[in-house]
């Protein structure tokens, strides 16, 4: 009777063994399974925004950037680009928005000598996500390592800043170009853009790049041709949803509907797929954010 009880007791462990045992298998399959599915998944699209922010000038009045510096960087914010572009930005705008986006790092020049005199085309990027590899500055004209010089027949000197990013989530390389090309001179505006593409060939090789910008002129004028005969692809055509208005300046909201032109673009060298793109029509309760609407991609 005795030895009857002590297997019974013997099989009653077996059997809670065996239990605990298939209960940790069941535990370390589901975790692996999970841990798979976590690598399989694929990593944040990386969200890219082009704002021409309007230089500071006094003449403005109630639209000058003291009223509309606080609701554009909220606006930027919200939206929280990964990578932003920015034009017309003169350094007490820099520094205003630097003080107000901390999240990010920012690069560029001032157009005029190449350090802090004029405008700016700065690069902002996440700094939580990318690590900065190397970076750089150039002028759109025949002398692009002279600063404050008119390329072509452009009214106005300009510049490009551009980055070499790593992504830390994935330790994808991508090469970031910002610019804003000449409002009079056409042939300036096709040399602009044949310029950037150069350079990203010299400066990140083989590198998934993307170009954002006010490029002063339409969807079907030559910068765009440019660009597209080159491989390149317009966030807007390319983007599996498109949204929002067809036109992104409206110059503080004075230009009539049918006349508003789309000026800012995102382009993307051929290994990079584009979700979605959207023109942001937001504005404050008062007034405007700029006489241009951001583009997000």
């Amino acid at each position: 009777m005795v030895v009857q009880v002590f297997s019974a007791n013997i099989h009653n462990i077996m059997k809670r063994i065996s239990f605990y045992n298939s209960l940790l298998l069941i535990i370390a399959v589901t975790v692996f399974a999970a841990c798979q599915g976590k690598t399989a998944q694929k990593p944040d699209p990386v969200q890219v925004m082009t704002f021409n922010i309007r230089l500071d000038v006094s003449s403005d009045s109630f639209n000058s950037w003291p009223y509309r510096k606080a609701g554009a960087a909220h606006l930027i914010a919200y939206y929280a680009p990964d990578l932003l572009g920015m034009q017309e930005v003169l350094p007490n705008q820099l520094a205003d928005l630097k003080q107000a986006l901390p999240q990010y790092t920012a690069l560029g020049v001032g157009r005029d000598d190449g350090k802090t005199a004029g405008e700016y085309c700065p690069v902002f990027f996440n700094t939580a996500r990318f690590e900065l590899l190397k970076h750089g500055d150039f002028s759109l004209s025949e002398q692009p390592e002279t600063f404050g010089v008119k390329g072509w027949d452009a009214e106005c000197n300009r510049v490009c800043t551009w980055a070499l990013l790593k992504d830390k989530t994935t330790g994808n390389q991508v090469a970031y170009f910002n610019t804003h090309l000449d409002h009079i001179g056409t042939v300036a505006r096709r040399e602009g853009v044949r310029l950037v593409m150069q350079k990203m060939q010299e400066l990140a090789p083989g590198v998934p790049a993307i170009l954002t910008g006010d490029f002063n002129c339409g969807p079907e004028e030559e910068p765009s041709q440019v660009l597209e005969e080159g491989g390149m692809k317009s966030a807007w055509k390319a983007a599996g949803i498109a949204y929002g208005p067809s036109w992104s300046f409206h110059d503080f909201g004075r230009l009539p509907l049918a006349e508003r032109p789309l000026l800012d673009y995102v382009y993307v060298t051929p290994q990079i797929d584009v979700a979605r793109c959207r023109v942001i029509q937001d504005t404050p309760d008062e007034g405007y954010y700029s006489d241009h609407n951001p583009v997000l991609a």
